[in-house]
């Protein structure tokens, strides 16, 4: 089998109802059909001429010609006269006979409809004999005597075993199925007296119990470049019912084997059927014949065969195994790849100012390193959204993006969730837990409201940023990662260093690079433009009939200095567009929050000079949360979003200064 690829080209026999029989065509030899003997291929049919047409390769094309045939020779249901180019599937009609040209063995040809398509069944002269002789069984296996226990020890089954283990690493580096029966044909070729070999295996669409019409032939082989002729229907069944090799003696009486000859009749003298049989059932079949009758196949030759099926079985089902994981690997990938693109289109920053613009072009700057980046700015200013460019941005695109929120956790959960745990470290670990370290391996973590981390969670995430290994809770396995990270906060890092809150190497850790993401009323530029994209983002999403904003609304928009930045002007455009009932959204449409108002009213006057009083900032910031939450009624949540701060900021700060709410 070293035919370069552009040899590989076939002709299939139709036997009334599947492709039976091969012949396969080279390049630089002219394949004559006909009724005559002298023809290489010979076909039994009366309407066939004594030299009928011929078969021949010329300018990179595979061609038909008719040779003055008295009845004519029709490709694909058109009569033709002089040269025909084929093409695969093409089917060729010489009286009764289909021939088909293919250079896929695997693809299956269909037969064209014609006028008497109806009567190929009946009148095929594959089916000239209505009755089947059973064929000459001498032998019958199972399983090859020479893999038994008893046996294993002698000479001559150590010799099979070692034939059998070079086989099996031949198998084992084929990586596709054509290669697969490549190497088995090869094998059986050079192990057995077989002159002809074949691999039929069962359709895509075929039941867990095929039929021998459900078989094509995938591959066959020919020491003296003989045409292959399928195993008789009869025989096929008996391997296929009983999933036994079986041995048969004098097959040439067989009508079914006399569809076409080359150079005359073949005589097989002895045939090999063996069944390729998996867990899943029977997959198809190994078929060989010897036609030399004084060297027939033997029972040695059948045992061996029915070994190398077994292995070629096993075989076939790991690559259908790798194959269908490398498919989904592939899906996966492609939807990755999908999701990657669709994020990127979705997280986009939006804005013209110089300050968005600056910020782009360093954002550009910094992805090209590896640098740790620290992200400052208040809540709801993008913060996870610059992470995000920063990341697709960098030579870590392709690997994975992990989030993590520092301030939503308390100190046992957040250590779990970074470095995982394994199971039975604690009450409730039922299961091994992979934390967002191992998670984020050759890619970007996330870490947002970092400046909450507790000092001892603080000191385990600085041993990973200085490159040493870490466990999982429980667990004694030391795990290296290579991971970036990108932290974010909208907390004084420099004064919690001086409070002795945030560890001073962490701190130089994390701050290799900055990203300052300005709030959205010091670029009331890009307001307009935000506000235009969310619409047009909500507006796809609700349905609404929806295309702009009034002059009003547009400077209602732009005047407000919008306390919660980009994510409290995201959720006022969703709000708008879901009880907007305009073309247009006018002011009133608009709904503001009134934290603004409660805002400017609940900042400290100016003091006059004659008002001054000696007092520090700490006790000035303590005066004024516990006015801002006597004004909320202790409301943390209500009074964290006036002071601009996180929940658990303020109850740090409530902590430090020893204050709790009166009775």
């Amino acid at each position: 089998m070293e035919d370069t690829e552009l040899e590989q080209a076939f002709l299939l026999s139709w036997d009334g109802s599947t492709w039976r029989d091969v012949v396969r065509l080279r390049e630089g030899q002219v394949l004559t059909v006909g009724r005559s003997a002298t023809n290489k291929l010979v076909l039994h049919d009366d309407a066939c001429s004594r030299n009928h047409c011929e078969v021949f390769y010329s300018k990179s094309e595979w061609w038909l010609r008719d040779l003055g045939s008295r009845n004519g020779t029709i490709l694909n249901v058109v009569p033709i006269s002089g040269d025909a180019r084929l093409t695969s599937g093409s089917v060729i009609s010489i009286g009764q006979c289909r021939l088909a040209f293919t250079t896929n063995l695997e693809s299956q040809p269909e037969l064209p409809m014609s006028s008497n398509t109806a009567t190929d069944r009946e009148t095929s002269p594959a089916n000239y004999v209505t009755s089947e002789d059973q064929p000459a069984i001498l032998h019958r296996s199972v399983e090859p005597d020479f893999l038994s226990s008893d046996s294993i020890r002698e000479t001559t089954n150590q010799k099979e075993l070692a034939r059998l283990y070079k086989l099996g690493l031949a198998m084992g580096s084929a990586r596709t199925r054509q290669q697969l029966t490549e190497v088995v044909l090869k094998n059986l070729a050079a192990e057995t007296v077989a002159d002809i070999s074949a691999v039929l295996l069962a359709r895509p669409d075929a039941p867990p119990n095929p039929a021998p019409a459900d078989l094509l032939v995938v591959a066959y082989d020919s020491l003296k470049d003989l045409p292959y002729r399928r195993v008789s229907d009869n025989l096929s069944r008996i391997v296929l019912s009983g999933a036994e090799a079986v041995l048969a003696r004098d097959v040439s009486g067989d009508q079914q084997l006399a569809v076409f000859d080359s150079l005359g009749e073949m005589q097989a003298m002895s045939v090999i059927c063996a069944p390729i049989h998996s867990e899943n059932g029977v997959r198809g079949l190994i078929h060989l014949y010897a036609t030399n009758p004084d060297n027939a196949l033997d029972k040695h030759d059948l045992e061996y065969t029915l070994a190398v099926t077994q292995q070629f079985a096993v075989a076939l089902d790991h690559l259908h195994e790798r194959d269908s994981l490398k498919t989904g690997l592939d899906r996966a990938r492609n939807q990755n790849r999908s999701l990657r693109q669709q994020i990127g289109e979705n997280f986009q920053l939006i804005g013209n100012s110089q300050c968005m613009a600056e910020l782009k072009e360093k954002i550009q700057l910094i992805a090209e390193s590896d640098a740790n980046v620290l992200i400052r700015g208040e809540s709801g200013c993008g913060k996870e959204l610059i992470a995000r460019k920063v990341h697709l941005s960098s030579p870590r695109s392709e690997g994975p993006f992990v989030c993590l929120n520092c301030a939503a956790l308390n100190e046992s959960l957040l250590e779990s969730e970074l470095f995982g745990h394994e199971k039975g470290a604690f009450t409730g670990a039922s299961d091994r837990k992979i934390g967002r370290f191992e998670q984020s391996d050759k890619g970007t973590l996330f870490l947002d409201e970092v400046g909450e981390m507790s000092p001892a969670i603080q000191a385990k995430f600085l041993r990973v940023l200085e490159g040493h290994p870490f466990e999982r809770i429980g667990g004694t396995k030391a795990i290296e990662v290579d991971v970036r990270i990108l932290a974010a906060t909208n907390r004084d890092l420099e004064e919690a260093v001086e409070d002795g809150d945030f560890r001073k190497d962490l701190y130089f850790r994390l701050h290799v690079a900055e990203l300052i993401a300005q709030p959205l009323r010091e670029r009331r530029e890009d307001i307009m433009q935000l506000a235009e994209f969310f619409l047009r983002k909500f507006v796809e999403k609700t349905g609404r009939m929806i295309t702009g904003f009034t002059e009003d609304a547009g400077h209602l928009l732009t005047q407000y200095d919008w306390p919660g930045n980009v994510r409290e002007l995201q959720n006022t455009i969703e709000r708008t567009v879901i009880l907007c009932r305009n073309e247009l959204v006018k002011a009133s449409d608009v709904q503001l929050s009134t934290l603004s108002i409660r805002l400017s009213t609940s900042e400290p006057t100016k003091m006059s000079s004659t008002e001054y009083r000696e007092i520090s900032l700490g006790d000035v910031e303590r005066g004024h949360i516990l006015s801002t939450l006597d004004f909320t009624d202790w409301n943390k949540s209500r009074a964290a979003q006036i002071l601009g701060i996180e929940r658990s900021t303020l109850d740090r700060k409530l902590k430090r200064y020893h204050v709790s709410r009166p009775d």
